[in-house]
């Protein structure tokens, strides 16, 4: 009975429960709902369960984000060596669907319009005195891409970061108002 307890002192001690929070457990669970919603009810899937994932991962004690070889050391990784946004933009980019595109080939001018408001975003910002490198931040706003407003900013200005990331997924959650009456 003794070395079956000392077995499982031995399980606890080596197991990320040992070092489990109640911060851990609360994102944990709402980790867990934003799977829920991504899988079984659909809402954004491609966004919310990286989110959820990534929530996940990061809140498990003990798996090696600092010191310890573990999965979070890849992951860290891939962050500081800049790898996975091309590998994400890659990954959307081959799932994109472009048979309504061939089924009705004008909507290309709704592509070619999100294209023209970088452009249009750029000049109005450089006309308001920001320099080049925030007009950019600014003016990438425009192509309705938060990802890629976020990546730019954080490169070229990014004490512009929070109010960009505002604006760019304020103007993404507009889409699905905007995009109807267009088409």
């Amino acid at each position: 009975m003794e070395a079956l307890i000392v077995s499982l002192q031995s399980v606890w001690n080596d197991s990320g429960f040992e070092g489990l929070t109640s911060g851990n457990v609360i994102m944990l669970l709402v980790g867990l709902i934003l799977l829920y919603l991504a899988i079984g009810r659909g809402f954004e899937p491609l966004l919310l369960s990286n989110i959820a994932f990534g929530c996940l991962l990061g809140n498990i004690p003990k798996t090696g984000f600092f010191d310890e070889p573990g999965v979070m050391q890849v992951i860290l990784y891939g962050i500081n060596h800049e790898v996975f946004p091309p590998l994400i933009f890659m990954g959307v980019g081959a799932m994109t669907d472009f048979g309504p595109l061939l089924a009705n080939p004008k909507t290309l001018l709704l592509g070619a319009a999100a294209q023209g408001g970088v452009f249009v975003a750029l000049i109005g910002a450089m006309l308001l005195g920001f320099d080049l490198r925030e007009a950019a931040s600014i003016g990438i706003i425009g192509g309705a891409d938060g990802p890629t407003a976020i990546y730019l900013t954080v490169k070229m200005a990014p004490h512009l970061l929070g109010a960009i990331a505002v604006a760019a997924y304020s103007y993404m959650s507009l889409v699905p108002l905007i995009q109807p009456p267009i088409m």
